[in-house]
């Protein structure tokens, strides 16, 4: 780390903001030194509590009015404080704070997200173009001189004991995410009638409505609950987003991850897949679409646990790594 000062942590809400909150845990910043900006939300507010916070406007894919509004906060914040290093995990709030943080004098650096294990995300192109940006992937096969590895965010984790269960599962945490605007429809379709028999299920449902499948669900859920709800819960069913993926590991549970596919309008891309099929080859998770998934991926997965195990420090580049490199 550098010098003592405020460090600017800047990303989206959901996933990225749970692995930029993992990776300042591994790196060490103190509490007081932190000035977080991102989207205002059950899950920010609540693993942020005791942070300086700076709520930025919601912003989603190729949403352009409201990136202008990021670019003015952007603006504002870099004119108004000082930092000595911004550190980013993507989406859209990286591309408006991070060059400029870099060009104000802060130690740039942007952690490509977990989801994308076979090359950088779009907000990871844009950001390779800005020398001054130092850039990280969490999967060596593709890292280069532009992009380092250095870690994942899923190096906390490793499969942990089966279970011996005598009776079937009875409890349940399902999660379509939060993503406004993709509703995920062919996960509910496929997962409600599985569960017909269950006593307690919590069902996160986004911007769905949950009448359409006669089932009690809430748009979001604070993170802390749906913490104590997953490690309480037999069995997680989760889309593959890497937010409630590591929520769902958190709690030492083995999710069965369905991922939102882009041809069926469910989000952008297909990076989820990529997701679920890291942490399928890891162990800690069971894929599964909404026209394969059944009852027996159910019981199996209740009866595998996950283990967290502690994980190296994440490092970024340091000063003198960087003076180095820049006088090669």
């Amino acid at each position: 780390m550098t010098s003592q000062g405020d460090v600017l942590l800047v990303c989206s809400g959901g996933g990225h903001l749970r692995q930029l909150a993992s990776f300042v845990e591994r790196m060490g910043y103190a509490p007081e030194r932190q000035v977080w900006v991102t989207f205002r939300n059950g899950l920010s507010e609540s693993l942020l509590s005791g942070r300086e916070v700076i709520y930025a406007p919601f912003t989603g894919p190729r949403d352009l009015k409201n990136f202008a509004k990021l670019v003015v906060l952007a603006r504002r914040v870099l004119k108004e404080r000082t930092f000595t290093e911004a550190i980013s995990t993507g989406s859209s709030p990286a591309v408006a704070f991070l060059p400029g943080a870099a060009a104000r004098g802060a130690t740039a650096h942007y952690i490509e997200s977990a989801t994308r294990a076979d090359g950088p995300s779009m907000t990871g192109k844009i950001l390779a173009r800005f020398p001054n940006v130092h850039t990280y992937t969490q999967y060596p096969g593709w890292a280069d001189e532009r992009w380092e590895y250095r870690g994942s965010v899923f190096d906390d984790f490793e499969p942990g004991p089966d279970l011996t269960r005598s009776v079937a599962p009875r409890s349940a945490v399902i999660s379509v995410g939060t993503q406004e605007g993709y509703p995920f429809t062919r996960m509910l379709d496929a997962v409600v009638p599985l569960l017909g028999s269950f006593d307690e299920v919590l069902y996160q449902t986004g911007d769905l409505d949950p009448a359409a499948w006669s089932i009690e669900g809430r748009t979001s859920v604070p993170y802390e609950e749906l913490s104590r709800a997953s490690a309480d819960a037999e069995v997680v069913i989760s889309h593959a987003g890497v937010g409630s993926a590591l929520t769902a590991l958190r709690a030492g549970k083995h999710p069965i991850l369905i991922p939102r596919m882009s041809a069926h309008g469910e989000h952008v891309d297909d990076h989820q897949v990529q997701l679920a099929r890291e942490l399928e080859r890891r162990g800690l998770a069971t894929v599964r679409t909404p026209d394969t998934l059944g009852y027996e991926d159910i019981l199996s997965a209740s009866r595998r646990t996950v283990r967290i195990i502690p994980s190296p420090p994440f490092s970024l580049r340091s000063p003198t790594e960087l003076h180095a490199a820049r006088h090669k």
